[in-house]
């Protein structure tokens, strides 16, 4: 019989939920709103560009600020008041008449959007046991990885069969289903909360470490150049897809992404939790940056759903590990903290990758470019090592946490 505390309460299939239908939403927009700017705005292509990635900003900014008022104000009331957000300002989409207010509308959206998946992040490092923690932000986790699949997916359908606002109207029922999920979550807060407002009150000076988690940059710096790589999928491969003639197969290439690293997550997750952070980590950037080799070279429909799998296993595994591994190396109490700098850097890598990338295409094509990603990703193996790998603690500072919580 399986000894080990239970993972899959309702507080964690409800985080885990919220969490995937905030994603859904985010992606369905990101991959619409370029073309709903040209078509309504008559907005230029780096104008509607902005109008996508802007929202991204937007949730940069306000992450670090989320991380540091979290613990006053508490988990659970900081994500109903972000999804309230969230919902309000889809309600706006409706009546917008120019760029200049989508574009505002998007960065305000970013605003709400980090505020809550800063607190789901927070709230699923509660209720996870921390003997299960590698594996149960494994699968929380996944609910982010599907979401990219299945966001994508939504948001081509919708804009391909139904009216342009018809995208407003679905991401709008997702918020209030995931705001549903939030009511019903009981979410252990601290106990200490009051006296930390006292400590703040008393704060004069700024101070970076009440926005940020120091212990969390090492593993965060990571994920910026991982996120980097990574954003060359997102940005190009339908330019990709096109120029080699592979569109149809492009379409299910984050099918294959999701399927591959939700049949791998029961076993990466354990093997986190077992034998410790690296035993994960190596393999799983080295296979990344086999798939961009292999993404590189496609000339088949098979080779690039070959490449969407084992990315999917690689990448997806990667981010997830290194997220668990961010909230590890905090303090129990600046676990917000630390979930907001890693998305902070992750964010920031995702975001500006696209822009930077984009000088580099014309003098490189579609295939040097995922080349190049490759070998980034394979010096980023190094990159690992140095910042986090060789010290390799987050099995000392969990069993640290266990006792806590046992005692």
């Amino acid at each position: 019989m399986d000894q080990r505390p239970k993972l899959w309460t309702k507080d964690f299939i409800m985080v885990s939920t919220s969490n995937f239908l905030l994603f859904v939403s985010f992606y369905m927009l990101m991959v619409t709103l370029a073309f709903y700017s040209i078509e309504h705005f008559q907005a230029s292509d780096s104008i509607a560009g902005l109008a996508s990635s802007i929202f991204v900003l937007g949730a940069v900014i306000v992450r670090p600020i989320a991380g540091k008022i979290i613990e006053t104000v508490g988990r659970k009331k900081l994500l109903i008041i972000g999804i309230s957000l969230f919902i309000v300002i889809m309600l706006l989409y409706f009546p917008v008449n120019s760029i200049g207010l989508l574009l505002l509308l998007r960065f305000i959206h970013g605003f709400a959007f980090g505020i809550g998946s800063t607190a789901t992040g927070t709230i699923a490092v509660d209720v996870i046991p921390p003997s299960r923690r590698g594996e149960g932000m494994g699968y929380f986790a996944t609910s982010m990885n599907l979401a990219m699949a299945i966001g994508p997916f939504l948001g081509l359908i919708i804009s391909q069969y139904f009216a342009d606002t018809m995208i407003f109207v679905a991401t709008t029922i997702f918020a209030i289903i995931a705001l549903i999920t939030t009511l019903l979550m009981n979410v252990p807060e601290r106990e200490s909360v009051a006296e930390d407002v006292t400590v703040q009150a008393v704060k004069k000076k700024f101070q970076l470490r009440d926005y940020f988690e120091k212990a969390a940059f090492p593993i965060a710096t990571f994920i910026l150049i991982a996120g980097l790589a990574y954003s060359s999928i997102l940005s190009f491969m339908t330019a990709y897809a096109t120029e080699i003639n592979l569109v149809d197969a492009a379409s299910f290439f984050f099918v294959m992404y999701a399927a591959f690293l939700l049949l791998s997550r029961p076993f990466t997750g354990r093997m986190f939790d077992l034998k410790g952070e690296n035993y994960v980590m190596y393999p799983s950037i080295l296979l990344f940056g086999i798939g961009l080799v292999i993404l590189s070279q496609a000339e088949s429909g098979i080779t690039l759903l070959a490449a969407g799998a084992i990315i999917g296993i690689g990448f997806g595994t990667l981010q997830s590990s290194a997220q668990t591994i961010a909230v590890s190396m905090a303090e129990q109490h600046r676990v917000g903290l630390a979930t907001s700098t890693f998305f902070v850097f992750y964010d920031f890598g995702i975001g500006v990758g696209p822009f930077l990338l984009g000088f580099i295409v014309p003098h490189t094509g579609y295939q040097g470019l995922y080349t190049a990603m490759a070998v980034i990703a394979f010096i980023s193996i190094a990159v690992y090592y140095f910042l986090h790998g060789r010290k390799s603690v987050t099995k000392r500072k969990e069993n640290s946490w266990t006792e806590k919580t046992s005692s």
